[in-house]
């Protein structure tokens, strides 16, 4: 049966309106938040469907803006982009997650630009349905990076702009309009001109896996990036007599509504320390990510990682016979429950991250990231542990915990 022009009110729940969680209703029409009076008052309806959410949370879904791969599948690393990326856009809906972007980084390998020809054209953006999260865009993490901070990317094949952005375009193509995203070390020779380039394409830059310093990361601001990846990671320490793209966070020489910046709250990639420190400075731009690899929701014990051989044990994703991690297997769960507990920020204010937070780093907070009146109807139920009970994508319930059990 059609649901087209149905009305479903979801009571008895609380619901994040602003920054505050109050007792509410949520009224959907056509995949769309609808506002209550007007339906009430002006066309005299009252709803078609109530929907009893036994006083669960309501709040936007979870979008993830950084994500390597998970289920066994890596992104970078597979010859059927396309069923790899649905198969990790159908498994993240159990964990909340309704709009992603879809994670390249340097690979390894002699046919990376090869791949990232093949991958760019390739990944579309897209709502998301039944079949899994909403796609907004790639986000291209190198090759265009520091060798010094190169992390799990392959030194062999990270490379500069000498040349501008001829040089972008000679490794990702000239169509980027499926990119939502690049990572780059600002430190780079006439990196100021390849931002203002993908800006005015549309693309958010970021500044990260970089040894900059904290002018060089003003200047990349002030040329148009809006983004740090993954905070702490991949980036020289805070020093005191310059605290490199950390000092972001608090310059006085760039726009006060930016940077935005990245970190992975899951215990491990971040101290719960560096984790409050961040966001006792700069809530306002903290956006969760999980940068999850290939492991993330595979089972206990081995598993191939590439050449190698990895093991799962708890959290964490280890070389075999090591301590080595591999990356990162947190889900954007996993992170907001940890960002609330190791800052005491709250539950408003660990949701925001994973949702407010990114949709206005990326622009589409008309759409997405609240449950304001005329945005799309992408939400979760949770828990007060903050467990998702049960996902939404345009009104439709994609994924239930008690069906799933």
């Amino acid at each position: 049966m059609s649901t087209l022009g149905s009305i479903f009110k979801y009571t008895n729940c609380r619901l994040i309106r602003g920054s505050d969680l109050i007792t509410d209703d949520l009224w959907v029409r056509d995949g769309i938040i609808v506002n209550p009076e007007e339906i009430f008052f002006q066309e005299r309806l009252s709803a078609d469907v109530v929907v009893d959410c036994g006083g669960a949370i309501i709040c936007a879904g979870f979008i993830d803006v950084q994500i390597n791969g998970a289920f066994g599948e890596d992104f970078s690393n597979t010859d059927n982009i396309e069923d790899c990326v649905s198969k990790v856009a159908s498994g993240i809906l159990a964990h909340g997650v309704t709009s992603f972007c879809p994670t390249i980084v340097t690979s390894s390998g002699s046919t990376y630009k090869q791949i990232v020809f093949q991958v760019v054209p390739r990944v579309k953006k897209r709502n998301g349905s039944e079949e899994g999260s909403g796609i907004l865009g790639l986000h291209l993490e190198g090759p265009f990076i520091s060798k010094e901070k190169k992390g799990a990317h392959d030194v062999d094949l990270i490379q500069t702009f000498n040349n501008g952005m001829s040089d972008v375009t000679n490794i990702y193509g000239d169509d980027l309009s499926n990119v939502a995203i690049v990572t780059l070390a600002p430190e780079l020779e006439r990196s100021a001109e390849v931002i203002r380039e993908l800006v005015s394409r549309g693309i958010k830059v970021s500044v990260g896996h970089s040894v900059a310093n904290l002018i060089q990361g003003e200047e990349a601001v002030n040329s148009g990036a809006t983004f740090i990846t993954h905070l702490f990671n991949a980036m020289l320490p805070f020093h005191h007599r310059d605290p490199g793209l950390i000092g972001l966070l608090t310059s006085k020489r760039v726009p006060s509504d930016v940077p935005f910046y990245g970190v992975i709250s899951d215990g491990i990639h971040t101290h719960p320390a560096a984790l409050r420190i961040a966001y006792r400075v700069d809530q306002r731009g903290m956006v969760l990510v999980t940068d999850a690899i290939s492991a993330m929701g595979l089972p206990e014990g081995e598993h191939r990682f590439g050449s190698q051989t990895m093991e799962i044990k708890g959290n964490r994703a280890v070389i075999k016979g090591t301590q080595t991690l591999c990356g990162s297997i947190a889900t954007m769960e996993m992170c907001v429950q940890h960002l609330r507990k190791s800052t005491k920020c709250g539950t408003v204010r660990a949701l925001e991250a994973a949702t407010f937070h990114p949709a206005h780093f990326l622009g589409i907070t008309d759409r997405k990231g609240t449950l304001d009146f005329g945005t799309d109807a992408d939400f979760i139920l949770l828990d007060d542990d903050l467990k998702v009970l049960s996902t939404y994508i345009g009104g439709e319930l994609v994924w239930s915990r008690q069906d799933s059990e």
